[in-house]
């Protein structure tokens, strides 16, 4: 770990004053950032703590939609009587990741900007273009089991690995953020990019843009939410392949249908071709199974991941499975 130095903020505008220069961080748990870290894989001049800078909160507005502080624990998220009753898939993802340790410390923003536990981004030995540009991607003729099968490119086949990325991704959420030109909104599905040519660039976050929280739509009282997670062991694990569904089904149709997966793309992956597979189609298994194969119709998986093309297929169908029968 190299030297750095250390900024306690006392609000929002001085946090982002803080950290107008490309090498300073925000931190919050640290549960990624420390780590890397001691990897020496990032290399801040500068750390910017904004743990008192008052996101912490859990807001029911008044048109319904919930707002969630960038500084909300993972923990606390999860276990929040109004994310628990009206977005039970973000729940479910929540408890699905890391420990109960990690959950207590790990926050909203920061599990946003979780970044790849790709072995070889993590290995200062090895090369790979997310860490230093230009430099190669090992994982593409190395050990790439765990590595994306979805928005690769040449350059990168790194996988997201946050589950609570997946569940926002299903629940359409909106993320704010605060930079030295202001205040903007993102939708959730703009804002991861593809690694493209550029893979160290994961996010549409300008320098020194801080995210200050997460708005969840208004909840859809009739829908059914599932999280079905699927990796190598039980707990403390990464997705192999994951799936979030939404769910409405009127009259034996899909009337609502939304679809992310986990553990399969460079970003959370949502499914507009599943989508499109069950709107408006008979609510049953031949639907499904059609479905979860339209939605890896595209998949790219790599030398030593090609079962996930069959998992991801089975996460599908057994998540809508579950979902439906609970319709």
């Amino acid at each position: 770990m190299e030297l750095f130095s250390y900024t306690r903020a006392a609000d929002v505008a001085l946090a982002v004053g803080a950290a107008s220069n490309m090498d300073a961080r925000f931190i919050a748990g640290g549960t990624t950032l420390l780590d890397l870290m001691k990897l020496d894989v990032e290399r801040p001049s500068r750390l910017v703590d904004i743990n008192r800078i008052g996101l912490d909160g859990i807001e029911k507005l008044a048109d319904g939609r919930v707002r969630v502080g960038a500084l909300v624990r993972n923990s606390d998220l999860a276990h929040h009587a109004v994310v628990q009753a009206d977005y039970p898939v973000l729940s479910q993802a929540l408890l699905a990741g890391a420990s109960a340790q990690l959950r207590n410390m790990a926050t909203t923003g920061g599990n946003l900007l979780q970044r790849t536990r790709c072995m070889y981004f993590r290995n200062t030995a090895m090369a790979c273009n997310k860490r230093e540009p230009g430099s190669g991607c090992s994982a593409i003729e190395g050990d790439n089991r765990t590595l994306a099968i979805f928005g690769t490119s040449k350059d990168c086949i790194a996988t997201n690995p946050s589950d609570m990325n997946v569940a926002l991704a299903a629940l359409e959420a909106v993320i704010t953020v605060r930079g030295a030109a202001g205040t903007r909104d993102i939708a959730i599905g703009d804002f991861h990019l593809l690694p493209g040519a550029t893979p160290h660039v994961e996010t549409v976050l300008a320098a020194g843009e801080l995210i200050t929280h997460v708005t969840l739509p208004a909840a859809r009282a009739k829908s059914k939410q599932v999280y079905l997670k699927l990796r190598d062991r039980a707990s403390y694990e990464f997705a192999l392949a994951s799936a979030a569904v939404v769910v409405e089904v009127s009259d034996g149709q899909f009337s609502y249908i939304r679809v992310a997966l986990g553990g399969v793309g460079t970003k959370p992956w949502r499914s507009h071709e599943a989508e499109a597979a069950l709107l408006h189609k008979p609510a049953d298994v031949a639907t499904i199974r059609n479905a979860a194969e339209v939605a890896l119709r595209d998949a790219r998986p790599q030398s030593e991941n090609g079962f996930k093309v069959e998992l991801a297929k089975r996460c599908i169908t057994h998540a809508l499975t579950v979902a439906t029968q609970q319709a």
